[in-house]
């Protein structure tokens, strides 16, 4: 904690960031361990292993297109007449971020997947059903408990379904249709081609439901896939889309306080010459 609150003073990040971010990295040489040792005693191909490193690097990929992506609505300000100044006549755009939400909706939704379990083994004392209809349902609702595939299946498409409505849930908390066209309309702004009021409402809230379900569908990618590596290909995946997420925005945040540092310096340094 205290080298975190040090990284944050000194600007070069976020500390606590940082610190989850070389927690995750440090589970990486165990699990290149145990799939190196899956190999030798032949549970797993090579081929398999390969598959891996390409889906991770791929999932990297989309994360990186995910947290950088938005759509930008363009927006025109009519010409006001206060006194002798002219006020207003400029454009400008209102971006809406693919996936605001961030890892939120994976987070609520791996919460109330575990929440069955977590309630059978305090009433139960850590006695885990062993068969049975609990303990089909048990694996439908926890990943890796069951080892029916068809379990895997219906736990992979619970877990989609919950990130998706969670998905919706937060950005609807963030972003207010109404508000913010009620926000343009005083303002004097519109939308080029979209009258004001209830027409700009219902088109922010289409544009916002298709980008809100492109989000949606990347974090489901990014928390189904590791679960299908460790489920159908045996792969030692120790961390999660959860996790991937974490080390690709704290990679990408700091590079953006160093491109800022960066720059800082050399506005000194020209206006010093």
């Amino acid at each position: 904690m205290w080298m975190g609150e040090q990284v944050t003073e000194f600007g070069i990040g976020n500390g606590i960031s940082i610190i989850l971010f070389a927690g995750i990295l440090s589970r990486v040489p165990s699990m290149v361990s145990a799939m190196s040792i899956s190999l030798k005693s032949g549970t797993m191909q090579w081929w398999h292993a390969l598959l891996v490193v390409i889906g991770i690097l791929a999932l990297i990929v989309l994360i990186t297109w995910v947290n950088g992506a938005e759509r930008r609505i363009p927006v025109q300000y009519a010409k006001r007449v206060v006194g002798r100044k002219m006020y207003g006549g400029q454009s400008t755009h209102l971006p809406i971020k693919v996936n605001a939400s961030g890892v939120m909706p994976i987070i609520f939704a791996s919460s109330i997947m575990a929440f069955p379990a977590t309630i059978v083994r305090l009433v139960s004392g850590g006695n885990m059903p062993t068969a049975g209809l609990g303990y089909y349902i048990l694996g439908c609702l926890s990943a890796g408990y069951a080892s029916a595939w068809w379990t895997s299946l219906v736990y992979a498409i619970l877990y989609a379904l919950l990130i998706l409505f969670f998905t919706y849930f937060y950005s609807s908390i963030q972003f207010n249709p109404i508000e913010l066209a009620n926000n343009m309309k005083k303002s004097g702004g519109f939308i080029p081609g979209i009258r004001p009021g209830r027409p700009t409402v219902e088109y922010l809230t289409k544009i916002l439901n298709y980008i809100i379900f492109v989000g949606a569908c990347g974090l489901i990618l990014v928390q189904i896939v590791p679960i299908l590596f460790n489920g159908w290909l045996g792969a030692k995946v120790s961390f999660g889309g959860t996790s991937l997420i974490i080390i690709v925005s704290v990679v990408l945040e700091t590079l953006k306080q160093i491109d800022s540092m960066t720059l800082v310096r050399t506005y000194k340094g020209f206006l010093n010459s």
